[in-house]
């Protein structure tokens, strides 16, 4: 029997052209940038690094440039497959003189399968393709087989946050990720998932309001 690979799911990888200054950029820090091919060893891409975490799906990479800019001692690992996003986020490293930051720019599931067992500490999932009709649910990035594997890449004690603006969306992840022996929902309150958490920065997409309902934020506790 053949193996197939999993359903992608992310849309589009490229929407306009990307400037030519902006290209030029990418051209010159995108290699240096780049995770190379073959298993990852945070502490070999950042031997001072306390710790590591991973963003997923980074967009344009304004929430990663953050959290590196006012962390330096953790090296953040970012995939984004979208061409665009990934010029949008070497442009915010270059401009924020970041040297903490590394970046797969393709499927997450590619990077995932490289990293070791309890590699990271924090893993940030900030709304991914809702992927909203029914029967395009099955492309959503949060499915068993995903959560099973963060769960294996998350050292005891870490922490994962999942948000997103898509009502069932967020219902789903909810389920699959508490139905994991491995994660505990960290809430207590309804303001813990309503009200963002103190340490988020906002994205441009999260500023959009695209989705059908306000931002929903679940955080989750690896055992």
């Amino acid at each position: 029997m053949t193996d197939h690979p999993p359903l992608r799911s992310y849309g589009r990888l490229k929407s306009r052209p990307i400037k030519p200054r902006q290209a030029a950029l990418v051209e010159a820090r995108l290699p240096e940038l780049r995770i190379r091919p073959g298993p990852v060893d945070p502490k070999a891409l950042m031997p001072a690094a306390t710790e590591a975490w991973l963003e997923i799906g980074f967009g344009g990479g304004e929430h990663m440039a953050a959290q590196a800019a006012r962390r330096p001692d953790v090296l953040i690992l970012g995939a984004e497959p979208f061409t665009n996003g990934v010029a949008s986020a070497v442009r915010h490293i270059d401009e924020h003189g970041l040297r903490n930051v590394r970046l797969h720019d393709g499927d997450v599931r590619e990077l995932t399968a490289r990293l070791p067992d309890g590699a990271v500490a924090r893993v940030f999932i900030l709304f991914p393709d809702p992927w909203p009709k029914a029967r395009h649910n099955k492309r959503r990035l949060i499915q068993p087989a995903m959560v099973a594997e963060l769960a294996r890449i998350l050292r005891p004690g870490g922490r994962l946050r999942f948000a997103s603006d898509w009502a069932d969306y967020a219902d789903q992840a909810l389920e699959l990720f508490t139905a994991h022996p491995a994660f505990a929902w960290a809430a207590a309150r309804a303001d813990d998932w309503r009200v963002p958490p103190a340490d988020h920065v906002t994205t441009r997409y999260e500023e959009k309001r695209l989705g059908d309902c306000a931002p929903v934020f679940l955080d989750f506790v690896r055992g």
